[in-house]
């Protein structure tokens, strides 16, 4: 009868971490799905909101680039202000001309080339901005639900160390045990139950951190089948590029390189001197004729003919070069370190399984056998540490896995198209 008891009170208790774990029953309102989450956060947040600014800027920078250099009118007096007869205006002749730029070399085309790499890459960022947005609220999600279950093994463990103490209490007081278990479980009982407060202050900044990007206090129930996901994980996740090019991790880079390459032949283009055409009328005071007067105005390039210019675009467009191939290297590493990761933390994540279900046998052996008297109380210390540490393990495993996967998303996401960006 001893027996029967001791097992029946050990089943419930060690099965509290367990059931901590693993994804809670929600009594009753909405759930708030990760998709409705990355949408709030496309409204709530002002991530994006300095990379629109940029399409803008950009866009308005291109319809600049476009534009032909201003004419202008200029007007010359003559035999004015002067001795003699030319003392006043009477004798003065007057001139009024139009000049027109021309710029040769194809400094206009070399000025829209950049304008069109420039807008490119504001809208490169502002595509690498909605990815960001995307991965921070991902991972805010997933802290979250951790958090939550975190903290509900926290409670339970308040509960199991509570029991415990009472049961030691009893042993010590019908001589069964020493003093020093009683000691050993009121100590255990105070570390649960501050460690229980610390995850519930936990869990309530994370759900205030997703909140942030979500909007209002988020205080639907998450979506725990999203990250019970990971249990089955096979340690396949999105598809991975054979090569980075084209993805959104380069395209910053790329992007770059081909300013740098429009910048270079803006230089070149800034070499061959421009014209001014100048056509206009003088009137002659003295005789009260008119006649035309045609001009044309080049400057000469004695001091600053360009070269030097020319070689810093060059340069400059040597390193944009240098920095994609780094580009190309880095988000090559960070892919395969994302993959490794993701592939590490979905084998934790299937052998959370049967290592809980291990450590919570372990623990009712532990708690059946030192309520009999058989086990010393060190054993089931250990025995539920154990599974309090396995129990943990399983959920850091969870978010570790869906943290490499929103890595993973990021680095292998294709460069979208303008239109598609939203």
């Amino acid at each position: 009868m001893k027996s029967l008891m001791a097992a029946l009170l050990a089943a419930p208790l060690c099965a509290l971490p367990a059931q901590a774990q693993s994804s809670p029953p929600y009594a009753g309102g909405d759930i708030m799905t990760l998709d409705e989450a990355l949408a709030g956060a496309g409204v709530a947040t002002p991530l994006t909101q300095a990379a629109e600014a940029g399409v803008w800027a950009a866009e308005a920078g291109r319809s600049v680039a476009g534009l032909r250099p201003n004419p202008s009118v200029s007007v010359d007096t003559e035999n004015a202000l002067g001795t003699g007869p030319y003392r006043g205006f009477d004798e003065s002749d007057i001139t009024v001309a139009f000049a027109m730029p021309v710029e040769l070399g194809g400094k206009r085309s070399a000025r829209v080339a950049v304008a069109d790499a420039k807008l490119r890459r504001a809208w490169i960022d502002l595509a690498v901005a909605e990815a960001d947005r995307r991965v921070a609220v991902t991972m805010a999600y997933g802290v979250a639900i951790a958090s939550e279950r975190r903290a509900r093994i926290a409670e339970a463990q308040v509960a199991v160390t509570t029991e415990n103490l009472r049961i030691a209490r009893d042993r010590v007081m019908v001589g069964a045990n020493s003093p020093i278990d009683e000691q050993r479980a009121t100590l255990e009982q105070v570390k649960a139950t501050a460690e229980a407060e610390t995850a519930r202050r936990t869990a309530a900044a994370t759900r205030a951190a997703l909140a942030q990007y979500v909007g209002g206090d988020a205080g639907s129930a998450l979506d725990q089948r999203w990250f019970d996901r990971a249990a089955g994980a096979s340690g396949q996740g999105p598809a991975t590029p054979t090569d980075a090019r084209g993805t959104l991790a380069l395209a910053v880079a790329s992007a770059d390189a081909a300013s740098a390459e429009a910048a270079l032949r803006l230089a070149r283009s800034q070499r061959a001197p421009d014209l001014t055409l100048t056509a206009g009328t003088r009137r002659l005071e003295a005789s009260n004729d008119q006649a035309m007067v045609f001009g044309v105005s080049v400057p000469l390039p004695l001091f600053n003919g360009g070269k030097a210019a020319v070689t810093q675009a060059a340069r400059e467009r040597d390193r944009a070069d240098a920095q994609s191939r780094i580009a190309l290297f880095e988000a090559e590493r960070a892919i395969a370190a994302a993959e490794a990761d993701r592939d590490r933390a979905a084998t934790a994540v299937r052998a959370s399984g049967p290592a809980l279900a291990a450590a919570t046998e372990a623990a009712r052996i532990a708690r059946v056998g030192y309520a009999e008297g058989k086990f010393d109380q060190l054993i089931l210390l250990d025995a539920e540490r154990t599974l309090l540490d396995t129990s943990r393990a399983g959920i850091d495993a969870r978010a570790a896995y869906h943290d490499a996967v929103a890595r993973l998303e990021r680095l292998t996401a294709p460069l979208p198209a303008e239109g598609e960006i939203k």
